[in-house]
């Protein structure tokens, strides 16, 4: 996704998402480790993924206590 895609998420929106990928991140280190992954790339988009939500979710929190 896009990071401006994250912006509009409210800060909740932004934690559900976090869990979604990092249960999608477990996934796909499971079928790495298997060796079934089809898309061995979609490791690191949704880990890049991931770090784009964290970024935006300090970034709402920092300005929601400003």
């Amino acid at each position: 996704m896009k990071p401006s895609e994250f912006r509009a998420m409210t800060i909740e929106e932004l934690i559900k998402k976090e869990q979604d990928l990092r249960r999608e991140l477990f996934n796909l280190r499971f079928q790495q480790a298997t060796g079934e992954i089809e898309n061995p790339m979609r490791i690191r988009a949704v880990k890049r993924d991931i770090a784009r939500v964290l970024t935006i979710k300090s970034e709402k929190l920092k300005s929601k206590n400003v």
